[in-house]
């Protein structure tokens, strides 16, 4: 090594002394008992009195004390010189030592001698340790990067990942791709894993990539097959090999991720605002090079309200953001849309339904879903059984009446980038600017909402809450 590299040296006689007081002052605080006892033996082999003892009181501390006789004894020798009379009682008499004195004033303050000795060694090695910040640094950043390189060249020897081909397109092609943690919790449980192949390239005749819309029931892994492949581009562009059987992707900018559900009660934020707040992100900010997953938008409303704000989002993302991008729903209306959005391909979650009861076949397939099967997952969660009979009648009413009234008129609704929105709130009027049209445009960072008294409400600039990532 460098002599510049090396570790400042402390002096070595300073810290062995160090070392030694504390231990010293460590064995007095913690064996104080067992060193009194060894000198209460080295007393009595001194004196040859086997029934000296070595006690201890408030007023005169640690005394010697021996039977009267022995007493005599003590002061009529030359021990009298060491052994200085203390007390004498009827049966006894007592003496001290200047030794006895002095590891008497060592025992009592032994505890708080070793916490400065301590203190004292732990400044020395902070300032050691700050005259060395660099190249401890260095050394931190070193192993880490070792750690992380040979922590996924583990996992990937081991669970048969593979070597992603990274270029600047807009491809995204995954061949039985699998989620890394979800596979190890159920390979743990003895069960298999089901990989999926994902297909987010440009579509024939179009220049950006794709969007799956993503159907089907609650638990059928909706939400693992959006995550898995986010995670995907996560570790190929971190130079990580992938679980998958093959992966092609085209470098990603950002990662945009609206899934689960959680509030912000502290701010005034519900549930659905707190979804809206970072669905408004995603839409302001993703780009063709994005990649961009979104789990249940609209779900926290009315149900109208909630597939006009998905029909919206879906329309948004297709033709400004124009980003690839994995959109689950149980909004089943919006399978509709692949008809007039020609990168908007239709996926479904397979399930078998068998007696009342549904199998879950995890494979990601092309297709649209009929139902959510949402009573048979509530069934399985164990809600009480005249709930789930009640909730089957109510059901099929439902059908029948949507079936008799179907909507219609949504094969006219105007696609997003042809309605013009109304301009924005500004202090001064004559400066109203006019709503931005187009597709490739961006829309502005800010959403003015209107109050019910008519007054501007303006939300907050929000960058990607959720997952972002830079490509190098």
């Amino acid at each position: 090594m460098p002599k510049s590299c090396r570790f400042p040296s402390a002096t070595a006689g300073s810290c062995a002394k160090a070392s030694k007081d504390l231990d010293a002052a460590r064995k007095l605080r913690d064996e104080a008992r067992g060193i009194i006892a060894g000198l209460q033996q080295s007393y009595a082999d001194e004196t040859q009195v086997k029934s000296l003892k070595v006690k201890y009181n408030n007023v005169l501390g640690f005394f010697i004390e021996v039977p009267s006789q022995h007493g005599e004894k003590i002061l009529n020798s030359k021990a009298r010189e060491r052994f200085i009379h203390r007390q004498s009682m009827a049966g006894a008499m007592r003496f001290s030592t200047t030794e006895l004195g002095e590891l008497e004033s060592k025992i009592s303050s032994a505890g708080e001698r070793a916490i400065q000795i301590e203190l004292g060694i732990f400044a020395e090695l902070a300032s050691r340790v700050m005259q060395s910040a660099t190249l401890l640094e260095m050394v931190a950043n070193a192993l880490a990067e070792i750690d992380t390189a040979t922590a996924l060249a583990e996992r990937a020897a081991e669970s048969t990942w593979v070597r992603p081909e990274i270029d600047d397109s807009l491809r995204f092609e995954i061949e039985g791709g699998r989620h890394p943690v979800v596979e190890s919790a159920i390979l743990h449980d003895g069960g298999p894993f089901v990989p999926n192949d994902c297909s987010l390239s440009p579509p024939e005749k179009t220049s950006a990539g794709a969007i799956w819309l993503v159907t089907g029931p609650n638990m059928a892994g909706k939400s693992t097959f959006l995550r898995q492949n986010a995670i995907l581009a996560i570790l190929a562009q971190a130079g990580s090999f992938v679980p998958a059987k093959a992966a092609k992707i085209g470098i990603v900018d950002r990662l945009f991720s609206r899934v689960g559900a959680s509030d912000d009660l502290a701010r005034g934020r519900s549930t659905f605002m707190v979804e809206m707040v970072e669905t408004a992100a995603i839409l302001h900010q993703a780009t063709e090079r994005s990649l961009v997953i979104l789990d249940e938008i609209g779900r926290g409303t009315a149900t109208f309200d909630g597939l006009s704000i998905a029909w919206a989002t879906l329309e948004h993302l297709h033709e400004v953001n124009k980003c690839r991008g994995l959109f689950a729903t149980h909004f089943h209306e919006l399978t509709a849309l692949a008809a007039r959005l020609p990168r908007q391909v239709n996926a479904t979650v397979r399930v078998k339904e068998w007696e009342h009861e549904v199998i879950f076949l995890h494979e990601v397939v092309r297709g649209t879903a009929d139902r959510s099967y949402g009573i048979q997952v509530a069934k399985l969660a164990g809600l009480p059984h005249s709930v789930i009979e009640r909730a089957r009648v109510v059901l099929a009413e439902l059908e029948s009446e949507s079936r008799s009234k179907p909507l219609q008129g949504f094969d006219d609704l105007p696609l997003f980038q042809n309605v013009k929105a109304p301009p924005r709130a500004s202090g001064d009027a004559k400066q109203a600017r006019p709503a931005r049209q187009g597709a490739g445009r961006h829309a502005s960072r800010r959403d003015v909402a209107e109050r019910g008294d008519g007054s501007a409400l303006q939300a907050e600039e929000h960058s990607a809450r959720p997952l972002a990532f830079y490509a190098a």
